[in-house]
Protein backbone atom coordinates (compact mmCIF):
# COMPACT_ATOMS: atom_id res chain seq x y z
CA UNK A 1 0.00 0.00 0.00
CA UNK A 2 0.93 3.49 -0.77
CA UNK A 3 1.39 6.62 1.45
CA UNK A 4 -1.49 7.96 -0.51
CA UNK A 5 -3.66 5.35 -0.36
CA UNK A 6 -3.17 5.23 3.49
CA UNK A 7 -3.99 9.31 3.45
CA UNK A 8 -7.27 8.29 1.28
CA UNK A 9 -8.45 5.35 3.56
CA UNK A 10 -8.02 7.73 6.45
CA UNK A 11 -9.82 10.27 5.22
CA UNK A 12 -12.72 7.64 4.08
CA UNK A 13 -12.87 6.37 7.83
CA UNK A 14 -12.51 9.60 9.75
CA UNK A 15 -15.64 9.88 11.60
CA UNK A 16 -14.35 6.05 12.85
CA UNK A 17 -11.13 8.05 14.92
CA UNK A 18 -13.47 9.53 17.34
CA UNK A 19 -13.77 5.75 18.44
CA UNK A 20 -10.16 5.21 18.01
CA UNK A 21 -9.60 7.91 20.42
CA UNK A 22 -11.75 6.96 22.73
CA UNK A 23 -10.03 2.97 22.81
CA UNK A 24 -6.90 5.01 23.64
CA UNK A 25 -8.06 6.36 26.86
CA UNK A 26 -9.94 3.79 27.41
CA UNK A 27 -6.89 2.26 30.02
CA UNK A 28 -7.57 -0.06 33.18
CA UNK A 29 -7.60 3.16 35.47
CA UNK A 30 -6.16 1.87 39.65
CA UNK A 31 -6.18 5.85 40.87
CA UNK A 32 -9.09 8.32 41.17
CA UNK A 33 -10.21 11.48 42.38
CA UNK A 34 -12.27 10.32 44.90
CA UNK A 35 -13.68 13.33 45.63
CA UNK A 36 -15.29 13.81 41.97
CA UNK A 37 -18.79 11.96 42.29
CA UNK A 38 -20.43 10.33 39.61
CA UNK A 39 -24.23 10.42 39.52
CA UNK A 40 -26.75 7.99 39.16
CA UNK A 41 -27.83 9.54 35.89
CA UNK A 42 -24.58 8.88 34.63
CA UNK A 43 -24.36 5.01 35.80
CA UNK A 44 -27.32 4.66 34.29
CA UNK A 45 -26.37 6.02 30.71
CA UNK A 46 -23.36 3.46 30.84
CA UNK A 47 -25.52 0.47 31.51
CA UNK A 48 -28.40 1.79 28.90
CA UNK A 49 -25.30 1.69 26.51
CA UNK A 50 -24.87 -2.13 27.33
CA UNK A 51 -28.91 -2.66 26.80
CA UNK A 52 -28.47 -0.94 22.80
CA UNK A 53 -25.45 -3.13 22.24
CA UNK A 54 -25.11 -6.48 20.74
CA UNK A 55 -25.96 -9.72 22.76
CA UNK A 56 -25.49 -13.55 21.06
CA UNK A 57 -28.97 -14.78 19.85
CA UNK A 58 -30.35 -11.10 21.63
CA UNK A 59 -30.37 -13.66 24.90
CA UNK A 60 -30.05 -10.37 27.10
CA UNK A 61 -28.83 -12.56 30.43
CA UNK A 62 -27.15 -9.53 32.09
CA UNK A 63 -28.24 -7.67 35.11
CA UNK A 64 -26.47 -4.60 37.08
CA UNK A 65 -26.34 -3.26 40.65
CA UNK A 66 -25.06 0.59 40.63
CA UNK A 67 -23.10 1.51 43.63
CA UNK A 68 -22.58 5.60 44.28
CA UNK A 69 -23.45 5.89 47.98
CA UNK A 70 -19.61 5.87 50.29
CA UNK A 71 -20.91 3.55 52.84
CA UNK A 72 -21.97 0.56 49.95
CA UNK A 73 -18.88 1.64 48.71
CA UNK A 74 -16.75 1.41 51.67
CA UNK A 75 -17.90 -2.39 52.24
CA UNK A 76 -17.22 -3.28 48.19
CA UNK A 77 -13.64 -2.01 48.43
CA UNK A 78 -11.67 -4.98 50.09
CA UNK A 79 -13.58 -7.45 48.51
CA UNK A 80 -11.97 -6.14 44.86
CA UNK A 81 -8.26 -7.61 44.04
CA UNK A 82 -6.49 -4.83 41.69
CA UNK A 83 -3.45 -5.09 40.24
CA UNK A 84 -2.07 -8.63 40.08
CA UNK A 85 1.67 -7.72 38.67
CA UNK A 86 2.00 -4.73 40.79
CA UNK A 87 2.74 -7.46 43.66
CA UNK A 88 3.83 -4.65 46.26
CA UNK A 89 0.54 -2.33 45.60
CA UNK A 90 -2.38 -3.38 47.89
CA UNK A 91 -4.44 -0.75 45.69
CA UNK A 92 -5.93 2.87 45.68
CA UNK A 93 -5.39 4.52 49.01
CA UNK A 94 -8.20 6.33 50.20
CA UNK A 95 -8.46 9.75 48.38
CA UNK A 96 -7.54 8.09 45.21
CA UNK A 97 -10.54 5.24 45.48
CA UNK A 98 -13.59 4.82 43.04
CA UNK A 99 -16.15 6.86 42.99
CA UNK A 100 -18.96 4.38 41.70
CA UNK A 101 -19.12 0.88 40.96
CA UNK A 102 -21.16 -1.06 38.81
CA UNK A 103 -21.39 -4.91 39.68
CA UNK A 104 -22.21 -7.18 36.43
CA UNK A 105 -24.56 -10.02 36.96
CA UNK A 106 -25.38 -12.87 34.93
CA UNK A 107 -28.25 -15.66 34.30
CA UNK A 108 -26.32 -18.77 32.42
CA UNK A 109 -29.89 -20.02 32.16
CA UNK A 110 -30.72 -17.36 30.24
CA UNK A 111 -28.20 -18.07 27.65
CA UNK A 112 -25.01 -20.43 26.73
CA UNK A 113 -23.02 -17.71 25.05
CA UNK A 114 -23.21 -15.27 28.57
CA UNK A 115 -18.85 -15.04 28.30
CA UNK A 116 -19.65 -12.85 25.01
CA UNK A 117 -22.13 -11.13 26.58
CA UNK A 118 -19.79 -10.09 29.21
CA UNK A 119 -17.12 -8.85 27.03
CA UNK A 120 -19.01 -6.46 24.87
CA UNK A 121 -20.69 -5.15 27.92
CA UNK A 122 -17.69 -4.34 29.77
CA UNK A 123 -16.18 -2.75 26.62
CA UNK A 124 -19.31 -1.00 26.48
CA UNK A 125 -19.25 0.91 30.04
CA UNK A 126 -15.31 1.49 30.20
CA UNK A 127 -15.75 3.24 26.60
CA UNK A 128 -19.27 5.06 27.72
CA UNK A 129 -17.54 6.14 30.95
CA UNK A 130 -14.51 7.72 29.10
CA UNK A 131 -16.76 9.63 26.83
CA UNK A 132 -18.72 10.66 29.77
CA UNK A 133 -14.90 11.97 31.02
CA UNK A 134 -14.74 9.10 33.18
CA UNK A 135 -12.42 6.04 33.48
CA UNK A 136 -12.59 2.67 34.82
CA UNK A 137 -10.88 -0.94 35.51
CA UNK A 138 -13.18 -4.02 35.36
CA UNK A 139 -12.73 -6.55 38.26
CA UNK A 140 -13.09 -10.20 37.79
CA UNK A 141 -11.22 -11.08 40.88
CA UNK A 142 -13.23 -10.53 43.91
CA UNK A 143 -14.97 -12.00 46.47
CA UNK A 144 -17.99 -12.92 45.29
CA UNK A 145 -19.62 -14.76 47.90
CA UNK A 146 -19.25 -12.11 49.71
CA UNK A 147 -20.50 -9.19 47.17
CA UNK A 148 -23.67 -11.76 46.72
CA UNK A 149 -24.07 -11.24 50.78
CA UNK A 150 -23.17 -7.07 50.21
CA UNK A 151 -26.00 -6.23 47.91
CA UNK A 152 -28.36 -9.70 48.78
CA UNK A 153 -28.20 -10.89 45.05
CA UNK A 154 -30.32 -13.69 44.41
CA UNK A 155 -28.52 -17.01 43.47
CA UNK A 156 -29.65 -17.38 40.25
CA UNK A 157 -27.31 -14.73 39.04
CA UNK A 158 -23.80 -15.44 38.86
CA UNK A 159 -21.36 -12.58 40.31
CA UNK A 160 -19.54 -11.79 36.98
CA UNK A 161 -16.85 -8.58 37.56
CA UNK A 162 -17.34 -5.41 39.09
CA UNK A 163 -16.47 -2.08 37.13
CA UNK A 164 -14.60 0.50 39.34
CA UNK A 165 -15.26 4.44 37.79
CA UNK A 166 -13.91 7.73 38.81
CA UNK A 167 -11.98 10.49 37.36
CA UNK A 168 -8.40 9.48 36.53
CA UNK A 169 -5.84 10.20 39.09
CA UNK A 170 -3.17 8.53 37.36
CA UNK A 171 -1.22 8.43 33.91
CA UNK A 172 -1.36 5.22 31.74
CA UNK A 173 0.72 4.81 28.36
CA UNK A 174 1.15 2.19 25.66
CA UNK A 175 4.88 0.46 25.25
CA UNK A 176 5.58 -2.00 22.41
CA UNK A 177 5.90 -5.55 23.73
CA UNK A 178 9.81 -6.42 23.81
CA UNK A 179 11.02 -10.05 24.16
CA UNK A 180 7.46 -10.97 24.62
CA UNK A 181 7.06 -9.51 28.16
CA UNK A 182 3.56 -8.42 28.40
CA UNK A 183 3.45 -7.49 32.48
CA UNK A 184 2.43 -3.94 33.00
CA UNK A 185 4.72 -1.81 35.20
CA UNK A 186 4.98 1.38 37.20
CA UNK A 187 8.14 3.44 36.84
CA UNK A 188 9.41 5.77 39.34
CA UNK A 189 7.00 8.79 37.88
CA UNK A 190 3.79 6.58 39.16
CA UNK A 191 3.77 6.37 35.27
CA UNK A 192 1.61 3.16 34.49
CA UNK A 193 3.11 1.10 31.58
CA UNK A 194 1.13 -1.39 29.47
CA UNK A 195 2.90 -3.48 26.82
CA UNK A 196 0.88 -4.14 23.42
CA UNK A 197 1.82 -6.59 20.98
CA UNK A 198 2.58 -4.83 17.73
CA UNK A 199 0.43 -4.84 14.74
CA UNK A 200 2.34 -7.07 12.63
CA UNK A 201 2.18 -10.15 15.53
CA UNK A 202 -1.19 -9.79 15.08
CA UNK A 203 -1.84 -10.50 11.42
CA UNK A 204 -1.03 -13.78 9.68
CA UNK A 205 -2.51 -12.63 6.26
CA UNK A 206 -3.48 -10.39 4.26
CA UNK A 207 -5.40 -11.48 1.25
CA UNK A 208 -5.90 -8.70 -1.28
Amino acid sequence: MNVMYMINLFREVYNLMNLHELLLKNRSYRKFHQEETIRTEELLGMVEATRIAPSPANKQPLKYVLVNRSEASDMLFPLLNWAAYLKDWEGPVEGERPSAYIVMLGDRSVSAFIDWDYGIALQTILLSAVEMGFGGCAIASCNKDKIRQLFNIDEKFEVAAVVALGKPKEVVVIDDVKDGDIIYWRDENEVHHVPKRLLSDLIIGILE
